[in-house]
């Protein structure tokens, strides 16, 4: 018949097997067990592959034709196309609460306490996903420390056409929003807890997220302050987060804090998908030394111990700094570096973690009351 599709042999299912079994680089997992849906079809000694997995992957491409095409010539054929087709949905929030309309997945990034790079993780992993090819978003949810508009480059105020919504701003393919936009630069915010939480929920409910994307955000990344006060507990009660990630430090004093946040989340129902090892080894630029000045290993510790994945170990690199500091993230200015690369792949791993969370069973609705 005319139109019709090419058979799927019996053999395809063995190499849709096979497919699965491949482990994905830097994870543990195999792309079956992230429940990624794989078909194989063979027509005339051509393949055609389709992989749709949860999580955006538009650097595993090359790493996927490669591996896929030997297994197809191992069995006697050639690949004629692969198709890789990510959707990402919303995963499920905190009981009463559901994801927002325009906001696929808020993931939240926190830590115990100051000083161990939880901004510049969190930039650097909301570019990574961007790079990715999905549309993300970065809300600053530290009032009194804003730091999000310098890392990322951005000046002046955002636009409100109707007086009502903001219009988030965009740098190197994200969209943001941050009351360090809102303020001159060297305004302290001298804010008792309930105005500091009202702003927060006001930057998050009325800002045009996805519109500069044209679409919604499928991943909205929220840089919390350092902690567990006022903030993470107007996040726990009032914002759908369908997951959290704890930065640390590898030394013990750092994951002492670490601890506490992640018991904080669970105790506020919000999942945690997994540990950010920040400044886990220096390697000299000299000699090419690695060192573990902040100590080794606390991370995957921690992790270990609370039954977390650990995401990622991230070098400590003066480059990473100075290219935060000129408002142009690692990911974006050296997308070719050791560095850039690590943050990659801490995103696809929390990226996976997130999809294989339970998916929103009901309606979307906004849910900022």
């Amino acid at each position: 018949m005319g139109g019709s599709r090419p058979p799927v042999f019996p053999v395809m299912d063995s190499l849709q097997d096979r497919i699965a079994a491949l482990t994905l680089p830097d994870t543990p997992l195999t792309l079956g067990q992230t429940g990624a849906r794989i078909r194989a079809v063979e027509a005339e000694g051509r393949v055609v592959v389709e992989i749709a997995p949860g999580f955006p992957c538009a650097s595993l491409r090359p790493w996927l034709e490669a591996e896929i095409g030997q297994l197809v010539v191992a069995g006697g054929a050639t690949l004629a196309r692969l198709e890789l087709h990510p959707r990402i949905v919303s995963h499920a929030v905190q009981p009463n609460l559901s994801p927002l309309p325009n906001v696929r997945n808020i993931i939240a990034i926190g830590s115990g306490k100051g000083g161990v790079g939880k901004s510049t993780t969190a930039v650097n992993l909301a570019l990574a996903l961007a790079g990715e090819g999905a549309r993300v978003g970065v809300l600053d949810a530290d009032i009194y420390g804003p730091s999000i508009p310098t890392m990322l480059g951005l000046s002046g105020r955002p636009d409100s056409p109707d007086g009502k919504t903001i219009e988030p701003m965009q740098a190197h393919g994200v969209e943001a929003m941050s009351i360090g936009l809102l303020v001159d630069q060297d305004t302290p915010m001298i804010w008792r807890g309930p105005m500091a939480t009202s702003a927060l929920t006001q930057l998050l409910g009325e800002t045009s997220w996805g519109k500069s994307l044209s679409g919604d955000l499928d991943y909205l990344i929220v840089d919390l302050p350092p902690g567990t006060g006022d903030i993470q507990l107007t996040l726990a009660q009032k914002i759908p987060v369908a997951g959290a990630v704890i930065v640390t430090t590898p030394q013990e004093v750092a994951t002492m804090d670490a601890r506490k946040a992640l018991k904080m989340f669970e105790k506020v129902n919000v999942p945690v998908l997994g540990l950010v090892e920040n400044m886990a080894v220096h390697v000299c630029s000299n000699c090419g030394h690695a060192e573990h000045v902040f100590g080794e290993g606390g991370g995957q510790r921690m992790a270990s111990q609370y039954g977390v994945p650990l995401l990622g170990s991230l070098p400590l690199e003066i480059a990473i700094r100075e290219q935060g500091d000129a408002g142009t993230p690692v990911v974006a200015a050296a997308p070719g570096s050791a560095a850039a690369a690590a943050y990659r792949a801490t995103a696809r791993r929390m990226a996976i973690e997130l999809a294989l969370r339970p998916r929103v069973a009901t309606p979307l609705s906004a849910s900022l009351v």
